[in-house]
């Protein structure tokens, strides 16, 4: 007999995924199985991703049992595979994943020094999926006075900002309160480059994790890739909430990855939405024009200049980009 159960993919590895069973009626129940996916998805152009809800088959007299008929788990899924990939509410490219509901975009005050324009093309791929973003400063304890003026920027936009030091655990409790009153039930992922201090942030917050940090190379301040894939994680005391850590990287290529258009780009900048309609002219593209509502809010002190900067640059590569250059 055919039997079918739904759950959630937590990670794959080289075709081969981890995925966690609800509690239904079948003797894979609750349970954490190993499994492929089908066959035609590859032809149909179809990539399994982590957060995915997803529905598994398997022919139950095949399942392997023991000499007491109980279901052993093996490590290749064993004939079980995903049938369907259910509709998704959201898909990253980067971090690759889906069904998010909060982004918590990670940085470094210092060592390495932020790049605020990666940090913005994140918050705007996260509003544009219709995910949360939180803002998360690190290493606090190396530039204080910095890492508060960016928590204030990022506050005064309109984001929970919150600067830390996670080897220290200054300014942690905050954070975790956060995610203790915002988090229930809910799927997030911590993102940012390489080097910021995810995983050991990971570890200060949720003790039982234990995940691998990595170091940063003096010479040219990279951090080296402690994160090598994308995982979900249970987090303990809350039902059905999961977070991930996700691979550093070290940029977000607007021109070649397709993440949106530059007409969906002004209403990613959270700032601009009270501003939007009263420019002068019609196409105002907010970069240079007179009469530009949001150039006058910037000079008023009402935008950040690093925000509308950010804006530009995103806009200006996405302005020049083809269709041929799109993933």
């Amino acid at each position: 007999m055919l039997l079918k159960e739904k759950g959630k993919l937590i990670r794959g590895v080289g075709g081969l995924y981890e995925i966690a069973l609800e509690k239904g009626d079948t003797p894979l129940s609750g349970q954490r199985i190993h499994c492929r996916a089908k066959g035609n998805f590859r032809h149909e152009g179809i990539t399994p991703l982590v957060g995915d809800a997803v529905t598994v088959s398997f022919e139950d007299a095949t399942l392997p049992r023991n000499e007491q008929g109980e279901v052993v788990l093996t490590a290749d899924g064993g004939g079980i595979v995903i049938e369907e990939i259910l509709p998704r509410k959201n898909a990253l490219i980067r971090p690759p994943m889906a069904n998010l509901d909060v982004l918590f975009i990670t940085f470094a005050a210092a060592h390495p020094a932020p790049a605020l324009e990666t940090v913005d093309k994140l918050i705007s791929i996260a509003e544009y999926n219709h995910i949360e973003p939180v803002i998360v400063i690190g290493k606090r304890d190396m530039a204080p006075d910095y890492a508060d003026e960016l928590a204030a920027l990022y506050q005064g936009v309109g984001y929970s900002a919150f600067a830390l030091s996670a080897e220290s655990g200054d300014g942690v409790a905050p954070l975790q309160q956060y995610i203790k009153e915002h988090m229930s039930g809910k799927t997030a992922a911590f993102a940012g480059a390489s080097g910021v201090g995810k995983s050991t942030l990971l570890n200060a917050l949720f003790p039982g994790l234990s995940l691998q940090t990595g170091e940063i190379s003096r010479r040219i301040e990279r951090g080296r890739h402690t994160t090598r894939r994308v995982e979900l994680y249970p987090v303990e005391g809350m039902a059905e909430t999961y977070v991930a850590d996700t691979p550093g990287f070290s940029m977000l290529d607007f021109v070649r990855f397709d993440f949106f258009q530059k007409e969906d780009l002004a209403y990613t900048m959270r700032e601009f939405d009270r501003y939007l309609g009263d420019c002068r002219y019609k196409k105002c593209t907010h970069t240079r024009e007179e009469g530009c509502a949001i150039l006058e809010a910037m000079r008023k002190g009402e935008i950040a200049p690093s925000r509308h900067q950010s804006y530009v640059g995103m806009f200006d590569a996405l302005k020049n980009k083809h269709d041929w250059s799109k993933k």
